[in-house]
């Protein structure tokens, strides 16, 4: 069978490759045409687009690009008549995958989305569109059931992807000699920008600590040489520094909750132009912007948002999580929050579900 896939975010690329793997395992005669970024391609796929050209944060931002969008757009309605795919599979990128789910919808192509847009927080009126135009919806979080459910779109949950993902690190921590802290400003250029200067300037005041800045795939190594020029940090591309890391500074995002996996203290950051930041304070409905915090339904990790971000409530917050009491509180919430989020196995069950749907499909077409 042929899969179209598209995922625009970099943790969407993850979760793509991986169920491109599960879904080969089941479909020896599986062809894909994709959009997403090295973790896809590497899985021999027809690439159509990349992240490059598809992650943009905040309105202003996505106005500013505008035409890059529209092209887009025109590009997939063309990929997709043209290659015909037997089912179109969905990840996160909301503005952009709606629109895609009624392209496909419209010819009659199957739609499966995973990772559900977050419309419990924001643009709650959307939910007719997945309803009308998509075929089976895969969430990550229980509540997102409960949630999407009670508005009738056909929501599955099989627990948190990142059970799969993320191996036991707490048999594998390692002690360093002189103790890391993890910089992690965001998988996207306006994210980096806006966070890593403030971060490393913070960080001056923790001379007795090793600063490194976790890389995200597919950004020019050059932008972050550039930031951190003249400042005492080291670039690193593998999460695998996480082993040693004491605490970290974080973008809000996906690598939040991958922190509380890891049981790695944070202070989330966050930090968008003023017309970004503005509208969305206008549109959202939630209290927290931390997963992590929206979870456990209370404060568990500092949110620096917006004038908060600055280098004196870093160092602050940095002094407080590195205390031991305060590290053992918050590790102590992330095994709440961990355990409620299922076992491994995701993956292969939303594969198998895919898999057998179109199978079901294909041979009642053929009876008839």
């Amino acid at each position: 069978m042929h899969y179209y896939i598209i995922s625009g975010e970099l943790s969407g690329d993850l979760y793509g490759a991986k169920l491109i793997e599960h879904l080969k395992q089941k479909d020896s005669n599986a062809q894909f045409t994709c959009w997403g970024g090295e973790n896809i391609e590497k899985q021999g796929v027809d690439m159509v687009q990349r992240l490059d050209k598809l992650s943009f944060l905040g309105f202003w931002e996505v106005l500013k690009n505008a035409k890059t969008i529209i092209n887009n757009f025109t590009l997939v309605k063309r990929s997709i008549k043209s290659c015909n795919p037997d089912a179109i599979i969905l990840i996160d990128y909301p503005g952009f995958n709606l629109r895609a789910a009624k392209f496909a919808a419209n010819l009659n192509i199957p739609v499966f989305w995973f990772v559900a847009p977050q419309l419990w927080a924001w643009k709650e009126g959307r939910i007719k569109y997945l309803k009308k135009y998509v075929d089976k919806l895969f969430v990550l979080f229980p509540f997102e059931l409960d949630f999407f459910k009670k508005h009738n779109v056909n929501t599955y949950y099989f627990g948190h992807p990142l059970t799969d993902l993320i191996p036991d690190f707490l048999e594998h921590k390692k002690v360093s000699s002189r103790p890391v802290i993890v910089l992690m400003p965001g998988s996207r250029k306006q994210e980096i920008k806006n966070l890593l200067p403030t971060m490393l300037f913070a960080a001056k005041k923790f001379t007795d600590y090793r600063f490194v800045v976790l890389c995200a795939q597919g950004i020019n190594t050059a932008l972050y040489e550039d930031l951190v020029y003249g400042h005492d940090v080291e670039l690193f591309f593998d999460k695998k520094i996480l082993e040693s890391a004491s605490c970290a500074l974080v973008a809000s995002g996906t690598a939040s909750l991958e922190l509380a996996f890891f049981k790695i203290p944070q202070i989330v950051c966050y930090q968008l132009n003023w017309i970004s930041y503005w509208i969305a304070r206008c549109f959202t409905k939630i209290k927290y912007i931390s997963i992590v915090n929206i979870l456990a339904e209370k404060m568990v990790v500092k949110e620096l948002i917006q004038n908060d971000f600055n280098v004196t409530n870093i160092q602050h917050e940095l002094a407080c999580i590195l205390d031991d009491k305060n590290r053992k509180k918050i590790i102590g919430e992330y095994n709440k929050i961990v355990n409620n989020l299922g076992s491994p196995g995701s993956f292969q069950k939303i594969s198998n579900m895919i898999y057998s749907d179109l199978a079901g499909m294909i041979n009642n077409a053929a009876k008839r």
